[in-house]
């Protein structure tokens, strides 16, 4: 049996659908926190996004976010669905929801009613970009990726902006409120009440952009898209070998030097142009091309093995596949079976109390008697 994880008794009702709250709850539950998934009727959004699709017919999409969950159904549009609802919330620690601002206000699940139901209540809410001037815009991870100013700092130069290949909002909003929850917990461990943790698709985002955001902050500057490049790193790029691309990240001036030398090209360490970071930023595009010259001919993989050997931070660009099973070489487990299905492994791990895989995602409303029953008579959750 699996031992019980950090967050074993802790309920969370999970009114959050879509990505960014349900990786949060994901997250919870993977740490032992019973996770009960509330579904409109028609089931969350991501069930119906595909292809995609498992074998039997289910959307990878919503099976990447969801394992480790209960679902029920409740319709909060009529008076049965809001009484179960309220019943779940009286009995959880944590409540989660994405909903528009102020959509659950209007159903009588404002905080304020919520907290007098249940005054431990974690209270997190996930809106697009806040409950004030912006709480009517509809967040969605590609249009926060626009006005964030991200798309115009990933794109290959300052005209072409373009998206991650992930939603990054959606992420890292997920992540903000598994710390926010786990926080506001530890406040409620010390005082005994609950609160109201709030945060956006937007402040996230801008939070996320780290030495960009805090480049504008402080100077001014408007960077923009340099494809793989670093703005303030040389180099810091990929490269074409003899096979495919190698990405090739020298960080300080001793890195630069054991790179010079598995090129065989010692004497750039030296060059005046290459002396430092800053000079090297200066004359990239001199340096890329005597760099580029040598490393087309060998292989990539060569290169990543003589590289790290030299303490030199390298890799191939390597696909999904490659790149899954580069972590099951170095014996990181990165897929674990759960129930039959296959995750990707939550990349946590602790020494006492373990990540646990308990439950396979979902199918809509199938713990519904279990949980009324928990809820109306009092019956264990196992």
């Amino acid at each position: 049996m699996t031992a019980p994880g950090p967050l074993d008794g802790i309920v969370i009702a999970d009114f959050s659908r879509v990505l960014a709250g349900p990786y949060a709850t994901m997250l919870l539950a993977d740490l032992g926190a019973t996770v009960i998934k509330v579904e409109a009727p028609w089931g969350d959004d991501t069930r119906h996004w595909g292809p995609p699709w498992t074998a039997d017919g289910q959307s990878t999409y919503f099976q990447s976010i969801n394992r480790n969950k209960r679902s029920i159904v409740l319709d909060l549009a009529l008076p049965e669905g809001r009484r179960r609802g309220l019943s779940l919330v009286r009995r959880a620690d944590v409540l989660i929801e994405n909903f528009r601002a102020g959509s659950l206000d209007r159903l009588g699940f404002d905080h304020a009613t919520l907290s007098e139901l249940n005054p431990r209540l974690v209270h997190c809410s996930i809106t697009g970009f806040g409950s004030g001037a912006g709480r009517d815009l509809p967040g969605y991870d590609l249009v926060v990726q626009a006005v964030s100013g991200l798309m115009s700092l990933t794109g290959p130069d300052a005209a072409t902006p373009t998206k991650t290949g992930i939603a990054t909002a959606d992420v890292l909003t997920g992540l903000h409120a598994a710390i926010g929850i786990l926080a506001a917990l530890q406040h409620r461990n010390a005082t005994g009440l609950g609160q109201h943790v709030t945060l956006n698709l937007l402040a996230s985002m801008l939070s996320g952009l780290v030495n960009f955001g805090a480049s504008y902050a402080l100077t001014g500057d408007l960077s923009h898209g340099m494809g793989i490049r670093h703005p303030s790193i040389c180099p810091y790029e990929e490269f074409q070998t003899a096979d495919r691309l190698l990405i090739i990240t020298a960080g300080n001036d001793r890195q630069f030097r054991a790179l010079c030398d598995c090129l065989g090209l010692a004497e750039l360490a030296d060059d005046p142009r290459f002396v430092s970071n800053g000079r090297r930023v200066n004359h990239r595009e001199e340096l890329r091309a005597l760099l580029g010259q040598v490393l087309r001919t060998r292989t990539a993989d060569d290169w990543f093995t003589t590289l790290t050997r030299a303490g030199v931070p390298s890799g191939p660009v390597n696909d999904v596949g490659q790149g899954m099973a580069l972590a099951a070489s170095l014996g990181l487990e990165p897929i674990v079976g759960v129930d039959g299905s296959a995750q990707v492994a939550n990349p946590l791990r602790f020494s006492a109390t373990p990540v646990g895989y308990r439950r396979r995602p979902p199918g809509l409303g199938a713990d519904e008697e279990e949980v009324l029953a928990w809820l109306d008579h009092d019956e264990e959750l196992t």
